[in-house]
Formats: structure tokens, C-alpha cells, sequence
């Protein structure tokens, strides 16, 4: 059931649920049978602007796995095609930007970005998934947020130290903020465009942003991802990081009606740093998916337990499903949540 009566929206607002509601992170991807069918036809971009097929993937999972919400098919970097900055997908690499940016002078070099003449075909994908779903579950959209986006623009794809965004932090501040702003700009047009075209909650992504210790957080990234926040109307935002344990205060700071958990706090604590008074999601470790159905459940069991039945839990991985999670298992754990939390 979609719109206001939906579990997940219901869970969203902390409001009581019947059961917990359940969907996950990359639940339309590689571990899919038939996603791996669509990719054997398309490139990742040609399915991403191809909107019948990129609808036709954000509801793949919710025909096989029975969740409680579809998340829209595109990719975080899509918005950055614009920029010249060279942004491609490379098969077994994951994104790569040719010409990071850098300096001062690079950022210098950026125009703002069009964000209706760059990403047309994902508010098109929008409009077609959500009257494909038919009011079954809510369709939830989302964007990265500015850090994780400049973090792979300055560092030109994947990092583990992030050692050239640091620099540039660091040493080139007020070019640091000006790229910022110019994400953060770019970035709530794109959530408000995806709520426009029908999305009925959207994620901001910041998967890189535990790199960062708490004043480097205050001081170089919360005043823009609160900018989005600011800007989002229409529909709640799910704020969510991984490696955050000693971020959260200030994730709930920077804004959001949800904030995301991942699998190294263990919920309640997690809970209690953001506040009771707001909605979190998660937190299974996605590796416990390859684990046999009975482990499965122990853990299952285990985040439901320190959620403690209060409203406003909506269940998923502490990050996305892992390519080589058996299908089954997946299954598995949508039914374990729904059986275990019901109320």
C-alpha cells in the first residue's frame, strides 16, 4: 500500500506499524538473476537512461523479494556528466573521473550544473516506476550527498585514505566550500525533481563521510549536506553513512526524518546518539546474507531486539547487498523481519 498508509512512510513518521518495514540497499543489482539478464543486453549508463528499463529493474525486487519499499535505479554520479570532468563506468572498476578536480583552479573551472538538461531520463524513470507500482509500496529516490561526490571528483574514483580531498579541505578551503555549495545546489534540485516526478522519500548517500573525524565533519561538510536538507520539500530524507559511530550527533545535526545506521553501532546506541525523537534505519552487516538462513535470523532477531518494538524503525543492511548474496537468502531475511516484528 502506497502513499500515507504504507508501512515504511508509517515507520517514517514513528508512527506505529503492524511489522517493521523492510528494504535494502542496493536491492536491485548484481545478486538479481534477471538484473544480470538486463546487464548482459545494457551497459550500466544505457540502462541508467533507458527509463522503461531502468523502471523495469527498480521493480525487480519488489516482485521477488515481497519489501516494503522500491528505491529508484540510477547511480549517485550521474549529475556530474555535465561538469567535462571525464566521468566513466568501467567495467569491474566502478566509476572513474579522467580529469579529477584538484585545485583551486579546477573548481574555478566548474559551472553550475543543469540539473534538468542533465539528468532528464532519471525523472523519467521516476514517473514510469512509480505508475508501474501501482500504489503497491512507496517508491523512494535518492542523490549522494556533497561530500561522498566530491570525494570521488577530487579523488577520481574509489579511495581508501581520501588523501586528495583531505588536501584540498585542508589547503584550499574556500575552493573546498565552493564546490561544496555547488553540489549542494545542484544535488536538492535533483531530490526535489525526483519528488516532483512522484518519489515519496528520498536517501542522501554520503558512503564516504566516516572518513572524516567529528570537527573536520562540523567544519567542512555539515553546513552543506544541511543546506540539502534545508531545501528538500515534499517528502522525507533519509540521511544515511557508513562509518559514522562518531558522527551521528552531527548527522542528526545536519538534518533528515531518518537517519541511517550502519552495522558497526549496534542500533539502540545508535538510536540514542541521533535521538529517540527521530526516525533510523538498518543495520545488519550485509555479510551476514551469506551466511546460512538461521544465522540469518539469530541477527535479524538481534537489530529487532534492540529496536525494542519503538515506531519509527524501518529495517535494512548497514549497506548494500553484496553481489554475491544468494537470492534466497535475501527472500529469507524480507520474511524473517516481517514474521519476527509482528505486531
Amino acid at each position: 500500500m502506497s502513499g500515507s498508509e504504507s508501512v515504511f512512510l508509517k515507520a517514517v513518521r514513528r508512527e506505529p506499524t503492524p511489522c517493521t518495514p523492510i528494504w535494502l540497499m542496493r536491492q536491485a543489482g548484481r545478486y538479481l538473476p534477471e538484473y544480470r539478464a538486463m546487464r548482459a543486453r545494457h551497459s550500466f549508463l544505457e540502462l541508467c537512461r533507458n527509463p522503461d528499463a531502468a523502471a523495469e529493474v527498480t521493480l525487480q525486487p519488489v516482485e521477488r523479494l515481497g519489501v516494503d519499499a522500491a528505491i529508484l535505479f540510477a547511480d549517485i554520479l550521474l549529475l556530474l556528466e555535465p561538469l567535462g570532468v571525464g566521468l566513466e563506468f568501467a567495467k569491474g572498476e566502478g566509476p572513474v573521473i579522467h580529469r579529477p578536480v584538484r585545485t583551486a583552479a579546477d573548481v574555478a573551472r566548474l559551472a553550475p550544473i543543469d540539473v534538468d538538461a542533465a539528468v532528464p531520463f532519471v525523472f523519467e524513470t521516476v514517473r514510469r516506476a512509480r505508475r508501474a507500482l501501482a500504489g503497491r509500496v512507496p517508491l523512494i529516490g535518492f542523490a549522494g550527498a556533497p561530500f561522498t561526490v566530491a570525494s570521488y571528483l577530487v579523488e577520481g574514483g574509489a579511495s581508501r585514505e581520501f588523501l586528495h580531498t583531505k588536501r584540498l579541505m585542508y589547503d584550499e578551503p574556500e575552493a573546498w566550500h565552493r564546490l561544496m555549495d555547488l553540489l549542494a545546489d545542484a544535488t536538492a534540485r535533483y531530490l526535489n525533481g525526483q519528488i516532483a516526478a512522484g518519489a515519496e522519500a528520498v536517501q542522501l548517500f554520503d558512503s564516504w563521510v566516516g572518513a572524516l573525524g567529528p570537527d573536520d565533519y562540523r567544519a567542512y561538510v555539515l553546513p552543506h549536506s544541511r543546506a540539502v536538507m534545508k531545501a528538500v520539500t515534499g517528502a522525507p530524507v533519509i540521511h544515511f553513512g557508513t562509518g559514522t559511530a562518531a558522527l551521528l550527533p552531527l548527522m542528526r545535526e545536519a538534518g533528515g526524518e531518518v537517519i541511517g545506521l550502519d552495522w558497526r553501532v549496534d542500533l539502540d546506541a545508535g538510536w540514542r546518539a541521533v535521538g529517540l525523537d527521530v526516525a533510523v534505519q538498518g543495520n545488519l552487516d550485509p555479510a551476514v546474507l551469506l551466511a546460512s538462513p538461521a544465522i540469518i535470523r539469530e541477527r535479524a532477531r538481534a537489530v529487532l531486539e534492540r529496536a525494542a518494538g519503538r515506531p519509527g524503525h524501518v529495517f535494512n543492511l548497514g549497506h548494500g547487498v553484496h553481489q554475491a548474496t544468494p537470492v534466497e537468502h535475501v527472500k529469507a531475511l524480507v520474511d524473517i523481519v516481517h514474521e519476527l516484528s509482528a505486531r
